[in-house]
């Protein structure tokens, strides 16, 4: 199997990693729920600025989830962790943009908060509790290092050795269980919220159960 050039998902070798399987269940509901919302829009001419922006936002955010985990079929391992930062700043930016309804014109006329902001607000208007060192700078952090390439991101790509010291990488990582589980960890459940604000967003776009008769399967 580690001599593949091209893994499929009959031999991919983090085949059958619990955290994966939870990633490739939460793609299928983000891809039903969007294809729901797409649907719904293409037949409505007048929508809000917030679902506008959501319209735009949600199928880059999706591309980039299918991406990571195809990055991870193939063990780029390193790669996957890069992209989860563009991942994350467009759900981020859905949950900003609905909770400060005047953010999505803004949004919607070029003006885009920095991450770090939009992390700071969200967490201030859920949190009764205030953290005081700030949960956007401590989140974007190492985001920010595996975009960049600062020192720090050092870390991500240091493999082992045949002789046993420690290398940097610059290609597939088929050994690393552990890098993998965690970056299923970070991705699946951004696409819960993003699954979830797609239905707070369009609404209408999905059916409610008790609109549904019972044996019925929606799709």
């Amino acid at each position: 199997m580690n001599d593949a050039v091209i893994f499929t998902p009959d031999n991919e070798p983090y085949l059958g990693r619990q955290l994966l399987q939870a990633f490739d269940q939460m793609i299928v509901v983000t891809l039903e729920t969007s294809a729901r919302v797409a649907n719904w829009t293409r037949s409505r001419l007048e929508r809000s600025d917030l679902q506008k922006a959501a319209v735009i936002t949600a199928p880059q955010a999706i591309s980039l989830a299918l991406a990571i985990r195809e990055l991870l079929r193939q063990g780029y391992l390193f790669p996957a962790k890069v992209m989860l930062r563009p991942l994350i700043e467009r759900v981020v930016t859905i949950l900003y943009v609905t909770e400060k309804p005047a953010a999505a014109d803004e949004w919607m006329n070029g003006k885009r908060p920095v991450l770090a902001h939009m992390m700071n607000y969200l967490s201030d208007r859920w949190f009764a509790e205030k953290d005081p060192s700030r949960i956007g700078g401590v989140m974007t952090k190492p985001l920010n290092s595996l975009t960049h390439g600062d020192l720090q991101s050092a870390e991500w790509n240091t493999i082992s050795m045949n002789d046993d010291r420690l290398g940097f990488g610059v290609s597939k990582s088929l050994n690393d269980a552990n890098l993998c589980d965690e970056i299923c960890a970070d991705v699946v459940p951004w696409l819960v919220m993003l699954s979830s604000m797609m239905i707070k967003i369009v609404p209408d776009a999905h059916p409610r159960a008790e609109d549904v008769a019972p044996g019925t399967t929606v799709q």
